[in-house]
């Protein structure tokens, strides 16, 4: 079990590296920050003094290393759109936002997409399965930007039920929560479905029949607890997706998030913002793919003793 997670862990490291080395090359590709950051009128002396202030004179392998470095320290630099702010300070000001957000979206998915997914499910070709069917095809079929505009019409445009925007109550969260989550309900409940199907075939869930279990017990006893590979591997995704998903629906909805940084500092071409926000997010998908192999080894016996 230690090695298995070891070896995760060691793989997820080397995926880190490598988005640094992305995320610095996408930065150089984008051009030069000379451009970027100085004005138009800049001085030559002022050229030339930015250049070696930022170590531009030096060669790309040593400006990746300064860079590696100093991100290991947590350190991507000063905000050019927020002058005095902390790039990586304030993207992590951020973040409870988007945890917030991503958490009610995350909470949202399970609890409607398993129940869903078992219902149909154990009622295939039923009234409940088809409709479970469809509303799947429907949610995976919807931009979640589009479906927020729609929401944020209904609710709260026409009935006036929920704010428009902002963050404030828990009533602010429900409209880009259920924007975020309705995509995800729908994969889920549809992975549910066809694991649930595979299982309810298995010759140990007809022995269990045979033997009197009771119909709920071998549903979400026996039944669900081997079908939840398949949706548990998917989860990392669902979870990680979420977080870094709401880039666009924390705009919509304006949301102070760091979705909501990211946009901002791409318009603002904030370079060091923008590294910052992409490491994070990098970090995110990390923890919850290594969160996701340690409940593989509490529901999969076999990576438990193999």
């Amino acid at each position: 079990m230690f090695r298995y997670l070891a070896r995760r862990i060691a793989s997820s490291m080397f995926a880190l590296l490598v988005i640094t080395v992305i995320v610095f090359m996408l930065t150089q590709l984008s051009g030069s920050p000379v451009n970027a950051l100085l004005p138009d009128d800049a001085t030559r002396e002022q050229i030339d003094s930015f250049i070696r202030e930022w170590g531009l004179d030096k060669p790309l392998w040593q400006q990746y290393l300064t860079f590696l470095g100093n991100a290991l320290q947590g350190d991507f630099g000063t905000s050019l759109k927020w002058p005095g702010q902390d790039a990586l300070g304030f993207v992590l000001e951020r973040m409870p936002a988007t945890l917030k957000l991503g958490g009610l979206a995350i909470v949202l998915s399970v609890v409607i997409a398993l129940p869903l997914g078992v219902a149909a499910a154990v009622r295939k070709g039923s009234a409940i399965d088809n409709g479970a069917q469809m509303f799947a095809l429907v949610g995976q079929s919807m931009p979640n930007f589009w479906l927020g505009i729609i929401l944020i019409w209904v609710f709260s445009v026409w009935l006036g039920w929920l704010p428009t925007s902002g963050m404030g109550s828990f009533a602010h969260a429900i409209l880009p929560a259920i924007a975020i989550a309705w995509f995800q309900v729908s994969a889920l409940a549809r992975l549910t479905r066809s694991a649930m199907l595979e299982v309810l075939d298995a010759e140990y869930i007809k022995l269990a029949r045979v033997k009197g279990v009771s119909e709920r017990n071998v549903v979400w006893k026996h039944a669900l607890r081997n079908a939840a590979v398949v949706p548990l591997t998917y989860f990392g995704i669902l979870a990680a997706s979420i977080l870094t998903g709401s880039v666009v629906i924390e705009t919509v909805f304006s949301w102070p998030g760091m979705g909501w940084v990211a946009i901002e500092a791409i318009r603002g071409r904030d370079f060091p913002v923008v590294q910052a926000v992409i490491v994070t997010y990098a970090i995110i998908y990390m923890i919850s793919n290594l969160v996701v192999d340690l409940l593989y080894v509490v529901v999969d016996p076999r990576i438990r003793h193999g």
